[in-house]
C-alpha cells in the first residue's frame, strides 16, 4: 500500500534562509508519525508544505498521491488540520462553530457525537473565548476531524492541556489510528510522542537526524546506560576516556554515560569525580528515554541561542513569503 504521506528530498527556502534541506520520510495510513525538533528546526515548515500552505523549493511532496501545491482543491476535503491556537471567532459557541465546519463537508461526523468524543459535551453553548486553553485545544481537534479526514495533521495537540484532557486526546488519536487514518503530529512534549507515536522523525537544522519507532530510537544508545547528577559543565570528554564510553550532559547537571552499568565502570566514574573534587548526585542505571535521544542528537538545551536565532530568521522571512502566497498562517486551517 502506498504511503499516505511521502516526502523526497524536500527543500524550502525563504530568500537566503534554508528552512528545510533534503527532508525525506513517509507516513503510513493507520499509524501515528511524530515530527520532533527544536525551535527553528524546520518541522513546522515541513508540515505546512504537506498541507499546501507553503511551496517546496525542491523535492517531491505527495499526500494521498496528490501534490498539495497544485492539487489542494482535490486534497482539502480529505485532510484535517489542527492549529495550536486561533482560527475561531471568539464569540462563537463550541457547538455553533463545529456545526459550521460540518457544513463544509459532504459526509461530516455528527457534531454532537464529536463533542462527546472529545469530552466537550458539557460546553456546547460556551463561547470560544470562555473555554479554557485545554478545552480550546480539544475543540480545535474536533474541527480537524469533523470532515472524516484520511490524513490528520495535528500541531502540538496536547499543549496546555490538563492531565484529564491529555488522556482524552491520546484516546482520540489512538482511535484515529485504529480507523486507518494517517496521523502526523508535531510536539515538543517527548513523553507524549513516546506514548503515542508508531514512528518518530527528529529534525534539526532542516535535516532528518534520526528516524524509527520510539523503541528503536531509545535502544540506539545501547541496552542500558548510567545516569548521574553533578556539577553543570564537567569535562565529559575526559570522563568518557576514563569510563570507556561516550558521556553527554542531557540537561544542566544531569549526565548520561552511554554504556552498561558494570561495577568497573561505576568505580571509574566515582574515582574520576573524586580526583577532580566533584560531587556526585543521584546515580542510577537505566535505558535512555526519547528525551535523551533528542537532546543527544540536537543539543537542544534551555537557552539555546542558536535555535532561537534560527527560529527568528525563519519566522521573519517565512512570514513575508506566507503573506504574499496564501495569507496569514492563522487562517490556514479553515476551509
Amino acid at each position: 500500500m502506498p504511503a499516505a504521506v511521502e516526502l523526497i528530498d524536500l527543500a524550502v527556502r525563504y530568500g537566503q534562509t534554508e528552512a528545510v534541506r533534503g527532508v525525506s520520510f513517509e507516513a503510513a495510513a493507520g499509524a501515528v508519525t511524530a515530527l520532533l525538533g527544536p525551535n527553528g528546526a524546520g518541522k513546522t515548515t515541513t508540515v505546512e508544505t504537506l498541507e499546501g500552505y507553503r511551496v517546496a523549493s525542491a523535492g517531491t511532496v505527495r499526500v494521498l498521491g496528490l501534490d498539495p501545491a497544485t492539487q489542494l482543491t482535490r486534497l482539502r476535503a480529505r485532510i484535517g488540520v489542527m492549529l495550536q491556537s486561533g482560527g475561531v471567532y471568539p464569540t462563537m459557541k463550541a457547538g455553533e462553530v463545529l456545526r459550521l465546519f460540518a457544513a463544509y463537508y459532504e459526509h461530516p461526523l455528527s457534531p454532537n457525537a464529536l463533542l462527546e468524543r472529545v469530552g466537550l459535551a458539557n460546553v456546547t453553548g460556551t463561547p470560544w473565548k470562555r473555554l479554557s486553553g485545554g478545552e480550546q485545544q480539544r475543540l480545535s481537534l474536533a474541527l480537524a476531524l469533523v470532515g472524516r479526514p484520511e490524513v490528520a495533521f495535528l500541531d502540538e495537540p496536547t499543549a496546555g492541556v490538563d492531565p484529564a484532557g491529555r488522556l482524552v486526546i491520546r484516546d482520540v488519536v489512538r482511535q484515529l489510528r485504529d480507523e486507518g487514518v494517517a496521523v502526523v503530529l508535531t510536539t515538543h512534549e517527548l513523553e507524549e510522542a513516546a506514548k503515542l507515536a508508531d514512528h518518530v522523525i527528529i529534525i534539526d537544522r532542516g535535516r532528518v537526524v534520526a528516524a524509527g519507532s520510539p523503541a528503536e530510537l531509545m535502544a540506539s544508545g545501547g541496552a542500558a546506560d548510567i545516569r548521574f547528577g553533578g556539577r553543570p559543565g564537567i569535562d565529559t570528554s575526559s570522563l568518557g576516556e576514563r569510563v570507556g564510553a561516550a558521556v553527554f550532559e542531557a540537561q544542566p547537571g544531569e549526565y548520561v554515560i552511554e554504556a552498561e552499568a558494570t561495577p568497573g565502570r561505576v568505580a571509574a566514574l566515582t574515582a574520576w569525580l573524586a580526583e577532580h573534587e566533584l560531587p556526585l548526585g543521584d546515580l542510577r542505571a537505566g535505558r535512555q528515554t526519547l528525551e535523551d535521544v533528542f537532546l543527544r542528537l540536537t543539543g537542544d538545551l534551555a537557552g539555546d541561542e542558536g535555535a532561537v536565532a534560527r527560529d527568528s530568521a525563519v519566522a521573519q522571512e517565512g512570514a513575508v513569503a506566507q503573506e504574499g502566497a496564501v495569507g496569514p498562517r492563522r487562517r490556514r486551517a479553515r476551509p
